[in-house]
């Protein structure tokens, strides 16, 4: 088997893809790409076994073949040649593989493609379309409070609810909650799936800037995204996810409208100064003042800060995970939030204020216990 491809356009493809190779001991497979060839068209192919992503390119071939190529070094000598024609000789019985690069000659060992792991097809399978900037902005707003506990499965991943009505897609770690919602994304019937991280992460690196389509499949078992020349399919967390609803309050009577940038310089200046364990921030709010203090005993460190701000209830002392809020700030785009508030003791929501209409998104973070400093 032989074929020439451009050293960019084949690092390109290779790059895009290199993100669902897996560094398993147990089957050293894993660690190729699979280089397929079909009358001129080269598909290659890296999996975990969880998750596998394709892509496809037009080469110059005679032949039609197979073959399983170390993806590290064949990733390290594609970055180190300049933009210039390659040319691949593959032994079909040895599985030698020969590149040739201008006047530079590099071999090495292949495997038999035929022993590559099948690369699973979603059968039975109901679509729907996505823009690609829909996809990825639900991707964003959710995938960091995604939990890492394996002890909990269903959690590791991001809940995705299609409706009649809109889409919700809903991440937690039990410390903080995000859902985001599209109302102008519908599906033809209802149903729920878990997509998990490393797929959504991989999604995110490859989506194009360019609002494409994204075609998505799903059945009981997997689901299949397909945009431009890449194709993923990733296994779905076969769990049931919490009844998030269930947690998020419904009567917040204090509400605390402010500048999201003040807010989030405030608290990252001042959450320098908490313990480092608890991350813990105050924040006492009266009238049309927040005042927002940490402190860390240990150290004899503390910080305070005054913002202004519009305020609706009772005066409120309430206690914070920094890191939390901060991470929430940073992943909301408008120019105020609504915090909104019940009881020192109950979560809070933090809500962008106008954006995009077709966009809901609600975050809640859970409160700390205040320390019984002054």
């Amino acid at each position: 088997m032989r074929f020439i491809v451009s050293t960019s356009t084949l690092l390109k493809q290779l790059q895009s893809v290199s993100g669902a190779l897996s560094n398993s001991t147990v089957l050293p497979i894993l660690e190729n790409f699979l280089f397929e060839i079909k009358d001129g068209t080269l598909t290659i192919s890296a999996t975990d076994l969880q998750t596998s992503m394709t892509t496809s390119l037009a080469v110059e071939a005679k032949e039609n073949g197979r073959i399983a190529i170390p993806s590290r070094i064949l990733l390290d000598t594609l970055k180190s040649l300049p933009e210039q024609p390659v040319a691949f000789s593959v032994d079909d019985k040895t599985f030698a593989i020969e590149i040739n690069a201008g006047d530079g000659k590099y071999k090495l060992s292949g495997e038999n493609g035929e022993d590559f792991p099948k690369i699973p097809v979603v059968e039975n399978a109901t679509s729907v379309n996505l823009p690609a900037s829909v996809l990825a902005e639900a991707i964003n707003k959710t995938i960091f409070a995604v939990s890492n506990d394996e002890l909990r499965p269903a959690m590791t991943g991001v809940y995705a609810q299609l409706s009649t009505q809109y889409f919700t897609f809903v991440a937690t770690d039990a410390h903080k909650l995000v859902r985001y919602r599209r109302k102008d994304a519908k599906a033809e019937s209802t149903t729920s799936f878990i997509l998990p991280k490393k797929a959504l992460n991989l999604l995110k690196s490859s989506l194009p800037a360019d609002d494409v389509n994204v075609a998505i499949e799903y059945n009981n078992t997997s689901a299949f995204f397909k945009f431009g020349h890449i194709n993923l399919v990733c296994r779905l967390i076969d769990e049931r996810y919490p009844d998030y609803e269930a947690v998020i309050p419904q009567n917040n009577t204090n509400k605390l409208t402010i500048d999201r940038l003040s807010f989030l310089g405030s608290l990252s200046r001042v959450a320098i100064y908490a313990n480092k364990t608890t991350h813990q921030v105050r924040l006492k709010i009266s009238g049309s003042e927040l005042n927002i203090s940490s402190e860390d005993i240990d150290f004899a460190n503390e910080a305070h800060e005054r913002l202004t701000c519009q305020y609706e209830g009772e005066d409120l002392e309430i206690g914070f995970n920094a890191r939390f809020l901060i991470e929430m700030l940073k992943n909301l785009a408008c120019e105020e939030v609504n915090l909104e508030m019940s009881t020192p003791n109950r979560a809070g929501l933090l809500l962008p204020v106008g954006g995009d209409e077709n966009e809901d998104v609600l975050m809640l973070v859970m409160p700390v216990m205040l320390n019984s400093y002054a």
